[in-house]
This record gives C-alpha cells, sequence and structure tokens, in this order.
C-alpha cells in the first residue's frame, strides 16, 4: 500500500459551480432528500438544515473550496446531524481516509461549542469523473491491510488497561511492567513502605533498568505518599547488588537537599528574630509602631506578638 499524502487544497471551476449551488440550502435540501442514506434520512428534518458558517469548521475543512458543512435537526430528539458534502472531480484512493477525517475535525468543532456528545456525522462524495464508475472503495476500512482486523479494532471498544481493578498478584506476573503497574495502582492510597516486600521482590529479578528505576523511584517520593522516606530508600538498595548505587545517590540528594532546605530556614528565622529584636528595642525607647513598622516590615500582629 502507497504512502497517503494530503493533497493541497485547489480550487477549480468544478469546485467553484459545485459550491454555488450546494452553499444554497434549498437546493442543498433537494440534494440529500434524494441521496441521503435512508436511516439517517429517517430521523433529519430537512425543514431545520442550516449552512454552517466558515467559523465553525476547523481550518484544514476551511481551506478546502469544495467541503460543504450542513447541520439538521433530529425528529425526535434535541440533537444534530451533520451532512459533510464533497466534490470529487477525479478519482482518489484515499478519499475514504480523508472524508473520515473531515468527519472528525467536524465532530471536534462541535465539542468545541459546549457540547458533551458526539453528533453523526454523513459524509457524501459526489463524483464526476471521467472515469466511471467510481474506482475505489469509499469504506475506509478497505484502505488498511488488514480490513477485518480494522473492523474488529476500530468498531468495537478500544483496550483498557486498568491497573486499579488488577489484583496484585495478578500484577507481580507483568514482567518488566509489574513495578511500574505496581506503583501506580497504589500510590494514591497507600504509603509506599506498605509496598516494600513486593518492590523488593520484584527488583530481586533484575528486570528494571538503572534509568526506569531512577524515574520510579523519583515519582514515588514526588507522586506516592510515605512517612519513611529514607527507610524506603534504604530497603530498596538492598534489594539487588546492580541498583544499590542508584538508590543511594538518589538517598544522599534527598539528604543535601534537606540540608539546604533546614540551611535556608535558618537563615529566615535568624532574619526574623533580628528584626523582632529591633522592633523590640524600638518600642521600648518610644518610637511610633508605624515607623517601627516601615523599618522591620513586620506586620502590627507581630508586633502585639512581641508584648507576650
Amino acid at each position: 500500500m502507497g504512502r497517503y499524502h494530503r493533497p493541497m487544497p485547489i480550487s477549480t471551476p468544478h469546485d467553484a459551480v459545485f459550491k454555488q449551488f450546494l452553499t444554497d440550502p434549498a437546493t442543498a435540501r433537494d440534494f440529500l432528500d434524494i441521496h441521503l442514506p435512508p436511516a439517517v434520512h429517517g430521523v433529519c428534518d430537512l425543514s431545520t438544515l442550516r449552512l454552517e458558517p466558515g467559523s465553525f469548521i476547523k481550518r484544514n475543512l476551511r481551506a478546502r473550496h469544495s467541503d460543504i458543512l450542513y447541520s439538521v435537526q433530529m425528529r425526535s430528539k434535541p440533537a444534530y446531524i451533520y451532512c459533510l458534502i464533497e466534490h470529487q472531480s477525479s478519482p482518489d484512493k484515499w478519499m475514504a481516509f480523508r472524508l473520515m477525517s473531515y468527519c472528525l475535525d467536524a465532530m471536534q468543532s462541535h465539542l468545541q461549542k459546549g457540547y458533551d456528545t458526539l453528533p453523526l456525522v454523513v459524509p457524501l462524495l459526489f463524483y464526476h469523473g471521467a472515469t466511471s464508475p467510481y474506482p475505489y472503495s469509499t469504506c475506509w476500512l478497505d484502505l488498511f491491510t488488514e480490513p477485518d482486523m480494522a473492523a474488529q479494532l476500530y468498531g468495537h471498544a478500544f483496550a483498557l488497561v486498568d491497573v486499579t481493578v488488577i489484583p496484585d498478584e495478578e500484577i507481580r506476573g507483568h514482567g518488566r511492567m509489574a513495578l511500574l503497574e505496581l506503583v501506580q495502582k497504589h500510590h494514591r492510597q497507600r504509603d509506599m513502605m506498605e509496598l516494600i516486600d513486593d518492590l523488593r521482590f520484584l527488583l530481586s529479578l533484575g528486570t528494571c533498568s538503572r534509568e526506569q528505576l531512577e524515574s520510579l523511584i523519583n515519582y514515588m517520593l514526588l507522586a506516592g505518599d510515605t512517612t519513611q522516606p529514607n527507610v524506603l530508600l534504604d530497603a530498596l538498595a538492598h534489594s539487588a547488588p546492580q541498583y544499590e548505587e542508584v538508590v543511594m545517590t538518589i538517598a544522599e540528594r534527598l539528604r543535601e537537599e534537606a540540608l539546604q532546605v533546614g540551611r535556608q530556614e535558618g537563615r529566615q528565622e535568624g532574619r526574623q528574630e533580628g528584626r523582632q529584636e529591633v522592633a523590640r528595642s524600638m518600642l521600648m525607647n518610644g518610637i511610633d509602631r508605624v515607623v517601627v513598622m516601615q523599618c522591620t516590615g513586620l506586620s502590627a500582629q507581630e508586633l502585639d506578638q512581641l508584648k507576650h
């Protein structure tokens, strides 16, 4: 199968006359009344047909001279169906895929208007090329190497890996994914130390790269919940010899960061105590409170606390 290249928009006389006719709602109503698929026609109220303004259509739809988008209300419920009419004067093997992508664009634009469900978008291809009949399938699934598999994949619910409901004992057997799945399953509800036996066992298998382990530990400390990070790191460091250096490097970095935070807090506390002493002395010498606050940066409440 060849590579798909989306053609550049080209305005032709064919496009111009087609647009002149089909942007007229009355003409479009006759067209849709004849050519809409029966199942769709039966639920549409064609008297509500409305040409969608250019601002509704995304740029890659607006750019094409021959794409026309109409909305129509359904008879039985307050919902819209969109009719996307595409004009083509020559065969295009990839037209079914292009129409599908245009339909998705129209759906996205509908959601951006504030709706919370997807609309049906009905693609219609108007063709009058020299080659007759139209030589290509209009089912986009036929463009896949395996059409039947594509129909199964895109016509049903997508695969879901919900680790929140997979039992831990099953996760332990998930090979190189087990560590990540276990941690991300429990990081909101459990202290990471509660997982230490499972973590040590999985690390002892030696299937985790050094880079993966470093990323996982950083994740546990940032997104997880543990009251004893140093104990956790020490336990992990002794899980397998090949990981000890990585874990201890992280532990040392954390200790250095803690020391830096402590030094900074100490400096801040020292500066605060100094301001308090200056303020206390100024007040004892009868200096106005407003002047004291301006000089020391302390608030009125902080000055009041100096008296206690």
